[in-house]
Formats: C-alpha cells, sequence, structure tokens
C-alpha cells in the first residue's frame, strides 16, 4: 500500500518562503509524482510535476517561483515555494502515478495520479 505523507506547511507573509515535503513509501509508483493544492471552493490543481527522468512541469501561475525536486529513488520530494502570494494560499497534496506502465512524458492530468497524501496547509498573509 502506497503512503504519501507531506511537511512543511504553515504561514508566512507574501513574499516569503517555505518548502514542503513528502515522503513517499510502500507501493508507490514513481514514474511521476507531484504536487497539488486546493483552495476553499475551488479544484484541486496541478502546481508541479517531476518524472523519474528529472523532468518537470509546472503550472503558468508559479513558474519562477517554484521548484519541484526529488531525491534519486523518489522516496522524497521536495517543494520549494519562494515569493510567495496571498493567492498561493491552500491545502497542498502530494501524489504519485496510478500505475506502474511505463509512461512517454509526466504531461499528465489528475486522474492519472492514484495515490494522495493528506495534504498540508499553507497560508500566506497580504
Amino acid at each position: 500500500q502506497a503512503q504519501l505523507e507531506e511537511s512543511g506547511g504553515g504561514s508566512v507573509q507574501a513574499g516569503g518562503s517555505l518548502r514542503l515535503s513528502c515522503a513517499a513509501t510502500g507501493s508507490v509508483y514513481r514514474r511521476c509524482m507531484g504536487w497539488f493544492r486546493q483552495a476553499p471552493g475551488k479544484e484541486r490543481e496541478m502546481v508541479a510535476i517531476i518524472g523519474s527522468d528529472g523532468s518537470t512541469t509546472y503550472t503558468k501561475s508559479v513558474k519562477g517561483r517554484f521548484t519541484i525536486s526529488k531525491d534519486n529513488a523518489m522516496t522524497t520530494l521536495y517543494l520549494e515555494m519562494s515569493s510567495l502570494k496571498p493567492e498561493d494560499s491552500a491545502v497542498y497534496y502530494c501524489a504519485a502515478d496510478r500505475t506502474s506502465r511505463p509512461r512517454a512524458t509526466c504531461t499528465i492530468g489528475r486522474a492519472d495520479f492514484g495515490s494522495w497524501g493528506q495534504g498540508t496547509q499553507v497560508t500566506v498573509s497580504s
């Protein structure tokens, strides 16, 4: 059974930085892993995805401010967030691929992720 556990969330003022971590244990499919977020009243949206080959994808609103990374074995996933804005406030979720089948790319949608963490709250005040 896959287990994903996020940590590192908290409250910060606009312009500040936070680093999220995700520990991935158990039967985790690691071809593609990523970070999603969900603000109150909004749908869960992709923030960043990283492939086992190191390829990365970001949503437009965080490009240049957030960096996704992993350790070599993809047992830990990171999200470095800087120049934070109030609109970045949300619960941030770590996610892993739903299949062990090879993928040509990690340009995939939310439905392609089958394992999720419980989430960690990020609050950015103005």
